[in-house]
C-alpha cells in the first residue's frame, strides 16, 4: 500500500516525498498544491477548511449561544445559568468549564489591557467578585488559571509555579463550594502534573475523583498525562493505567478507547516505518476504540474526541473506509486531539480528511457508497 501514498502525494501535493517526510507525533508536514485532479472532500458534503470550528470537538449549540452572549455583553450570568443546569458528574459540564475558561484566556491574550483599557475576560473576574460562592464560577476560574500557566509560562519557572499554586488554591475553594463535584479535582490533575505531585499525592487526588465519578472519561484522559513517559510515569505505566481503565469500563463507556490515547501519547518523534500503524499494538488499540464508539450513546459528549483520534490512526493505518465512517460524524468541528496540537488545527484536519477521501476513492469508494 506504500505506493498508494506516493500516488496520492503526486495527485494532491505535487511531490512524491510524502511517505518519507519527517513525522513528529504522526503529523504530516507538507504544503498542499491543490491539484485539479485531487479527490474533492466537498463531494461528500464536508465543510470547507476555513469554516471548520476549532473551539470544540463536536456541536454544543447551547454552549455556543451562551458564549456568544457572554462575549458580546461581557455579562457572566448566562454562563452561570448554563453550568447550574448542567449535570454535575457528567462529561458535558467538564467540557463547558474548559470552554468558558478557554474563552476568557483567549480574550485576555487578545486584549491584555492597559491604561484606560480593561483586559479581556473581565466577565470572569466580575463573576468571581459578584458570586464568590457560585461553584460553577469557581471551577471556571480554577481552570482558567491552569490554562494561563500552560499558555503563558514555562514549566519549572517561578512564573509557572506561582500561577499553578494559585490554581491549586482555586481548586480547593471550588471543591469546598461543591463537595460532590468531581470537576475541581479534575482541574487539579493538571496542577499535579505541573507541580510535580508525588505518586502518593496523585493517588490521593485520583481516589477523590473515583469516589465522585469513577467512569469519567475526561478525568481519565487528564490523569493519563501524569502517567506518561514525558511527565511522571513511563510508557508501561501509562499503558497499564489505560488498559485497567478499559478493563473496568461499564457497558457503553468510552473508557474502552483509553489504550488508543496511551499509544498516541507515546508515538515516536520520528517514524519512517510504514507498518507501525498496522502493528499489533496499534491495531488492538484501534479495535478497542472502535468497539467503544459502537457501544457508546450517540449523545455521549466524549464520543467526538474518540472519533477524531480514530480518524488520525485509521488514515495512518490506510483503513480508508473506516476513516471515512468516522469523518462523517465529526466533520465541521476540530477542537480535539490530535488536531489541537498543530498551530493550525483546521489545516491539519483537512490534510487527513483529504488523504482519507483519496484513499477511499483509490479503492473504489465514492459518495454514493459511503453510508450516512
Amino acid at each position: 500500500m506504500e505506493i498508494l501514498w506516493v500516488l496520492m502525494a503526486l495527485v494532491m501535493f505535487g511531490f512524491v516525498l510524502l511517505p518519507f517526510l519527517r513525522r513528529r507525533r504522526g503529523v504530516i508536514e507538507q504544503v498542499p498544491a491543490g491539484h485539479p485532479d485531487a479527490a474533492d472532500p466537498a463531494n461528500y458534503g464536508f465543510v470547507q477548511t476555513e469554516e471548520l470550528d476549532i473551539r470544540m470537538p463536536g456541536p454544543d449549540k447551547d454552549l455556543l449561544d451562551v458564549l456568544d452572549v457572554v462575549q458580546r455583553t461581557q455579562d457572566y450570568r448566562a454562563a452561570q445559568q448554563l453550568l447550574a443546569g448542567t449535570e454535575t458528574e457528567g462529561e458535558l459540564r467538564w467540557q463547558r468549564v474548559q470552554a468558558f475558561a478557554g474563552a476568557a484566556a483567549l480574550e485576555l491574550k487578545q486584549r491584555p489591557g492597559g491604561v484606560g483599557d480593561p483586559p479581556g475576560g473581565q466577565w470572569l473576574r466580575v463573576w468571581r467578585t459578584e458570586a464568590p460562592k457560585d461553584a460553577g464560577g469557581a471551577a471556571v476560574h480554577a481552570e482558567f488559571l491552569v490554562q494561563q500557566a500552560w499558555r503563558t509560562s514555562t514549566p519549572g519557572t517561578d512564573d509557572f509555579r506561582i500561577i499553578m499554586e494559585e490554581a491549586k488554591d482555586a481548586c480547593g475553594q471550588a471543591a469546598l463550594l461543591a463537595p460532590g463535584d468531581p470537576i475541581p479535582y479534575i482541574v487539579e490533575l493538571s496542577v499535579a502534573r505541573g507541580l510535580n505531585y508525588s505518586q502518593a499525592e496523585f493517588d490521593q487526588l485520583w481516589l477523590k475523583i473515583l469516589d465522585r465519578a469513577p467512569a469519567h472519561m475526561g478525568a481519565h484522559l487528564a490523569a493519563l498525562h501524569y502517567w506518561c513517559e514525558k511527565w511522571h510515569g513511563s510508557r508501561e505505566t501509562a499503558k497499564s493505567f489505560a488498559e485497567a481503565a478499559a478493563a473496568r469500563a461499564p457497558q457503553g463507556s468510552l473508557l474502552a478507547a483509553m489504550p488508543l490515547f496511551a499509544v498516541f501519547e507515546h508515538l515516536p518523534e520520528v517514524n519512517l516505518v510504514s507498518g507501525f500503524y498496522q502493528s499489533e499494538v496499534v491495531t488492538k488499540a484501534i479495535h478497542g476504540a472502535l468497539y467503544a464508539v459502537h457501544a457508546a450513546r450517540p449523545d455521549d459528549p466524549m464520543l467526538a474526541h474518540v472519533r477524531h483520534l480514530l480518524v488520525f490512526f485509521l488514515v495512518r493505518a490506510e483503513r480508508w473506509s473506516e476513516a471515512m465512517n468516522q469523518l462523517i460524524h465529526v466533520d465541521g468541528h476540530v477542537g480535539a486531539l490530535p488536531w489541537t496540537l498543530s498551530p493550525d488545527p483546521a489545516a491539519e484536519f483537512a490534510v487527513y480528511r483529504a488523504l482519507a477521501v483519496a484513499g477511499y476513492e483509490a479503492n473504489g469508494g465514492s459518495p454514493a457508497t459511503l453510508p450516512h
